[in-house]
């Protein structure tokens, strides 16, 4: 008997719930980013108090290196300032992969100041290097342990940036929290468009979804406001945004509104791959099917699809709806070891 697709909404909250978050981390509540600390309030450690508790805000995540440069406003004196204030401190680090050992030492450097999280942002720099992302999460695992707060910070679409090991930073031994940067109005389209779009996209990765809204750029008010009901209505741990020190007055009132869940008239469905597909979510799912990791939904992958839908009573498309999704992402991804030529099944996967 062909089972039927639970309803898209109760789907995607069972693909978030594979790693919930805990209810009292720091990518829980409001977040704001602090890109460089001197144009942020000057750097007064009691002003940025002031202003964020007045917008609300729980957590301030504050750039505190660039590959393998540490950024010295990330001290431990700010830390402990702030975090005396009753503020969460996080520490964000942008990496580029040509030095995973080293950006990963320099991460746990920025966790041994003192940060209560540590968020990657990997964006279009580290698109191929797959191998990169595995060392760097290896040492820095290592080092801070396996159940210290990762997050993890990439571009929203990503099929558009299918290069990025998106899988890797979210797989196993990876990130537990996913905060995509929904930037709707530099992006060119609408709250509701681009926020669906990035959790059709992002939901397979099965971590929690914690946004990061756009306060650059003098988005309007109803925006923001568009953007927190939304994240509210799909049970984000949390939401923050980018950037303290570009954003206009409108953008604080904003934060200091109540928010009122959405009421989607559709909720979005994760990502329909099919024949032609390429990219890191082809990649995920070839893990999840236990083939071999081409990155390519080739015919092989079609008919692996098709013969693993029929074994689970759903309709054999050989595409990923919902139902499949949710069947394939019960399971556990098959270990891979990645190198300059690909991806390699480890040993027993198959």
């Amino acid at each position: 008997m062909v089972r039927r697709a639970l309803p898209v909404l109760a789907l995607l909250v069972c693909l978030w719930s594979a790693a919930p978050a805990a209810a009292s981390d720091p990518f829980s509540g409001t977040g704001m980013w602090i890109w460089q600390l001197a144009r942020s309030e000057h750097g007064d450690v009691g002003a940025l108090a002031a202003r964020a508790k007045a917008a609300g805000v729980d957590t301030l995540i504050i750039k505190g290196a660039n590959a393998t440069q540490r950024w010295p406003q990330f001290s431990p004196a700010v830390v402990s300032a702030l975090r005396a204030q009753g503020l969460n401190v996080c520490a964000y680090h942008f990496l580029y992969g040509r030095r995973p050992a080293a950006e990963a030492a320099l991460s746990a450097q920025l966790v041994a100041t003192g940060a209560d999280c540590l968020v990657v942002d990997v964006e279009g720099q580290y698109a191929g290097r797959y191998r990169a992302a595995q060392t760097y999460l290896a040492r820095l695992r290592g080092a801070i342990g396996p159940d210290y707060p990762l997050g993890f910070t990439s571009l929203p679409f990503v099929s558009w940036h299918s290069g990025i090991p998106y899988s890797v930073f979210l797989g196993p031994g990876g990130a537990q929290v996913n905060l995509p940067q929904v930037y709707w109005k530099a992006i060119g389209g609408s709250v509701d468009g681009v926020f669906a779009r990035t959790i059709s996209e992002n939901a397979i990765y099965g971590r929690p979804i914690a946004p990061i809204g756009q306060l650059y750029s003098r988005p309007s008010a109803g925006s923001v406001a568009r953007f927190r009901a939304l994240a509210a209505a799909l049970g984000a741990p949390g939401v923050s945004f980018w950037s303290w020190q570009s954003a206009a007055p409108s953008g604080w009132s904003a934060l200091r509104r109540p928010v009122v869940p959405a009421v989607w008239g559709q909720a979005p469905a994760p990502i329909v791959l099919r024949r032609g597909a390429r990219g890191d979510q082809v990649a995920w799912l070839q893990q999840h099917l236990v083939v071999h990791v081409t990155s390519r939904f080739d015919a092989a992958t079609e008919d692996a699809v098709r013969a693993f839908q029929l074994a689970h009573g759903l309709v054999p498309s050989g595409q990923t709806d919902p139902a499949t999704w949710q069947a394939v992402l019960a399971g556990t991804p098959a270990p891979v070891r990645w190198t300059a030529r690909g991806a390699r099944l480890l040993r027993g996967a198959a």
